[in-house]
């Protein structure tokens, strides 16, 4: 069974068109569980089938979410040209819930780039009336995103705020919500980071989200950089392995530097 942390980490795009036994929301499918076992070469290729297919079945909703998952899968490995490039071909005539979820994903890579400014101004630009009657894990992953923009651009009231949102949103098991808190209190030079950021790994081990994982580590590292460089090292070269044997290597050299 597929994890609420695997579709909040895909913003539940894949998720959304998985529920149809359409030949793009097979593939969809498939692919969200090569994601899920840290396959991602093999899932990219699924989710670029089933972009071919959706367009076949001229079902734009589906189209549009699964250009989502594809540009959200390129700024997790880095690839920041391409996932805005394929942001800028979704739809605008689309629902609420995938306008959302373009949004967020918008929000995750300008985050991903430390352009916070610039994502602090799509979380106070989205419509709110968008945010009303759709799903909570996709309420708590934008918040989420949200929480990090407002902390990276040292605007803590908000920041918080933004964090009580994705607790309210979110169940405990879904580890979000420690990887916020961690990226708040490391952003914001408040409390300690590595501490909660290990909360935030446990529960992604439990959950076998390999990617999570290693992309916790990495921060992890960085964080102790200074204070335990001895540990920072460990963990980076934990992380480089791991996104190495994902087939990720900009995320593996990242880790290498």
């Amino acid at each position: 069974m597929v994890t609420k942390a695997l579709k909040i980490a895909l913003c539940v795009a894949l998720s959304g068109t998985a529920v149809f036994a359409s030949e793009s929301g097979k593939l969809a499918a498939r692919a969200q569980k090569s994601f899920k076992a840290g396959n991602f070469s093999k899932g990219y290729s699924q989710l670029d089938r089933a972009l071919v297919a959706s367009r076949k079945e001229a079902d734009l909703n589906a189209e549009s979410r699964i250009l989502i998952a594809m540009g959200q899968v390129r700024t997790m490995s880095l690839d920041f040209d391409m996932a805005d490039s394929l942001f800028s071909h979704v739809s605008n005539n689309v629902g609420k819930t995938t306008r959302t979820m373009l949004i967020k994903a918008k929000i995750g890579l300008k985050n991903a780039t430390e352009k916070f400014s610039e994502a602090v101004s799509l979380c106070e630009g989205i419509n709110k009336d968008d945010l009303d009657g759709i799903a909570d894990e996709l309420q708590g992953a934008f918040y989420s995103e949200c929480a990090i923009a407002y902390a990276g651009s040292h605007r803590d009231e908000k920041a918080k705020e933004a964090l009580k949102m994705v607790d309210k949103r979110l169940d405990d098991d879904t580890g979000i919500y420690y990887w916020t808190e961690g990226r708040l209190a490391d952003l914001l030079n408040q409390g300690d980071a590595n501490e909660i950021y290990l909360k935030a790994e446990k529960e992604s081990v439990k959950a076998n989200m390999p990617y999570t994982t290693a992309n916790i580590l990495y921060h992890r590292a960085k964080y102790l950089s200074k204070s335990n460089p001895s540990k920072s090292r460990e963990l980076l070269d934990r992380c480089k392995t791991a996104f190495e044997l994902m087939g990720l290597p900009k995320n593996s050299a990242r880790c290498a530097e």
